[in-house]
């Protein structure tokens, strides 16, 4: 079903009078695609979407898990892991507490990711974790710490691209992926170790609010693939909010496709994805 603009900002006003959630400076395109989905989903029409909304939270809430998109995997782009590797060995290997924001979730796999590579450098005790999604469903499984086989399969040998690409002799020891998680083929489960599944927090949060997690500067703010679903200026606001949550020479991890553009750029200086707050 083709959505006309006026159909799109209706269902946004319609929501935001309803609730605390603002699409209005979503990527159009992007929200627009999300709207069409559900009423095909749903089999409804517009009209029918809008009185529902208005008239279910319960159904309110399910139209907005379903606008917001969900996709991540464990060491997403390998090339990056491996300059986040080298920031924490160059940049925070001394300092004696860590504070990680992984804002955007999604089902966990990444900080799940980010975790890892704490321990694999022995920073893991030295960190406090936050993870926040606006989506509960995800969040409800990045909780649990336990994902299908079949889904996530494809994902698992990027592993090994991170901590096991330059092995060449008996002399540089192997990573076994099993000392993090349980992989039970047969079963259709792979289980991240508990040390790891008690170790953040989770909760629910939405970037749009303009919100402060925590009452500190953080050292590292995690938001890959995020900002693309937002229009240029929510963007901008959000990066400058994530500017000012960072501490000092904090850094911010964005997605390999995502970027920086006029005075917002300023606040930051780039090293490939990786972006550090300047003094």
């Amino acid at each position: 079903m083709e959505l006309t603009e006026k159909d799109i900002q209706r269902v946004q006003n319609t929501i935001r009078n309803v609730s605390s959630y603002d699409f209005s400076d979503y990527s159009y395109n992007s929200f627009c695609r999300r709207i069409e989905k559900i009423v095909g989903d749903y089999g409804m029409t517009v009209e029918e979407l809008i009185k529902d909304i208005q008239n279910d939270y319960n159904f309110m809430e399910r139209v907005v898990r379903d606008i917001t998109v969900n996709t991540t995997e464990f060491f997403r782009d390998t090339d990056t892991w491996h300059k986040i590797r080298s920031v924490f060995s160059n940049r925070f290997a001394d300092k004696e507490s860590l504070d990680i924001w992984h804002a955007g979730c999604s089902s966990g796999q990444e900080v799940y990711s980010m975790m890892i590579m704490l321990s694999e450098l022995g920073l893991f005790d030295r960190a406090s974790i936050y993870a926040t999604d606006i989506n509960e469903n995800v969040l409800k499984t990045a909780m649990s710490g336990q994902y299908k086989y079949h889904e996530v399969q494809d994902y698992l040998g990027n592993f090994d691209k991170v901590f096991n690409h330059k092995i060449h002799s008996s002399t540089v020891p192997y990573v076994d992926i099993r000392k993090y998680m349980e992989i039970n083929k047969l079963k259709d489960y792979v289980k991240m170790d508990k040390n790891l599944i008690e170790k953040p927090l989770f909760f629910k949060h939405d970037l749009v609010s303009g919100e402060p997690i925590i009452n500190k500067p953080l050292d590292i703010i995690v938001c890959r693939n995020v900002l693309i679903y937002f229009n240029h200026d929510l963007q901008n606001k959000v990066l400058k909010f994530f500017h000012s949550n960072l501490a000092e020479n904090g850094c911010l991890i964005i997605g390999r496709h995502e970027g920086m553009i006029g005075h917002v750029a300023s606040l930051f200086e780039k090293k490939d994805t990786l972006y550090f707050k300047r003094k």
